[in-house]
């Protein structure tokens, strides 16, 4: 059931990249078409999703608190696989595609594909989106010093201002003092802001379609050090990330679940455009972004399947909704 329920709203997501591709290819829109949707998700869709995620959650102390262990779990997991594999590959830095890998491996596209994913798992416990959007704060930290400074293996380029003063964070900083305060927005603008979030995953799948369209799918399959990427990013990464908290009794399921799914999400965009910013491996980084998105499923399913298994008496719903 687990991995049917999952299969299905992961096709979904695969169904609205399908919706991008075929219009693209139709010539009914264009790569311009493609940069104004990203804007639109950038600065109103995604901080409307995040908002309307901590609406959504009814304040407690205990819930505060969970989000807050969350972000430090999920920024403390990223760098230290980051670290890992920068201590096991240094010596090969000087070709890029290992600096790629590394920063690849722990960057993924959590805010647009693992958050409606555990919306989908988890729908009568909406903290499961909170979690999505502090992953989502800590893996823009990441990228914008960890990530810059792989891409470059220059300092002068990580950006601490640009880490924490994005759509994303600045969304989060707006959102937690709401949610201390119990301050509610009206319903007509609550309602708004809800149904902005909830087209930034169709939006973003339809983006992903549109640029899949200009590559030649053929050569996606072509390039063997991407099947690597592909592999740290959809399986190894997850476990790893997984193991990390399956062992702290002071965690419950859910957070625990959240851990794994959102650490499976393919690739993110962001390491596309950080490597066009800085020149470096363009073509493996839209390779690898779409490849894992593609592939992500039969990964996600699978690793659900572990997931059930760790924890028999973990009933995930048959809501097949995105």
């Amino acid at each position: 059931m687990n991995f049917t329920t999952t299969l299905f709203n992961v096709l979904i997501m695969l169904f609205y990249m399908a919706i991008g591709f075929i219009v693209t290819k139709a010539k009914k829109a264009t790569a311009s078409h493609a940069k104004t949707l990203s804007a639109l998700l950038l600065y109103v869709c995604g901080p409307a999703m995040i908002l309307s995620a901590f609406e959504a959650v009814e304040y407690s102390l205990d819930n505060l608190k969970q989000m807050g262990i969350f972000f430090l779990a999920s920024l403390l997991i990223q760098v230290l696989v980051i670290m890992i594999l920068y201590y096991a590959l240094r010596k090969k830095f000087s070709d890029a595609k290992y600096r790629v890998l590394t920063f690849g491996a722990a960057c993924g596209n959590v805010g647009f594909f693992g958050l409606p994913l555990v919306q989908a798992l988890f729908p009568n416990d909406p903290i499961v989106s909170c979690y999505s959007s502090v992953y989502v704060m800590s893996m823009n930290i990441i990228a914008f010093t960890l990530g810059v400074f792989l891409i470059t293996q220059e300092a002068k380029y990580v950006s601490l201002k640009t880490a924490i003063l994005n759509p994303t964070s600045l969304a989060i900083f707006v959102a937690l003092p709401l949610y201390i305060f119990k301050i509610h927005f009206p319903q007509v603008l609550g309602n708004a802001i809800n149904i902005l979030g909830k087209m930034t995953t169709p939006l973003c799948m339809i983006v992903l379609g549109m640029r899949l369209s200009t590559v030649n799918i053929l050569s996606l399959f072509k390039r063997p050090f991407a099947y690597l990427a592909c592999a740290m990013k959809l399986i190894i990464f997850p476990l790893f990330a997984y193991l990390c908290v399956y062992f702290l009794p002071f965690l419950d399921e859910t957070f625990k679940s959240c851990i794994l799914i959102l650490s499976a999400a393919p690739s993110g965009a962001i390491i596309l455009s950080l490597a066009e910013l800085h020149d470096t491996e363009q073509e493996l980084c839209a390779n690898v972004v779409l490849l894992t998105t593609i592939l992500c499923v039969i990964t996600i399913p699978l690793l659900l399947l572990i997931l059930s298994v760790s924890y028999t008496h973990l009933t995930l719903p048959t809501n097949r909704e995105v």
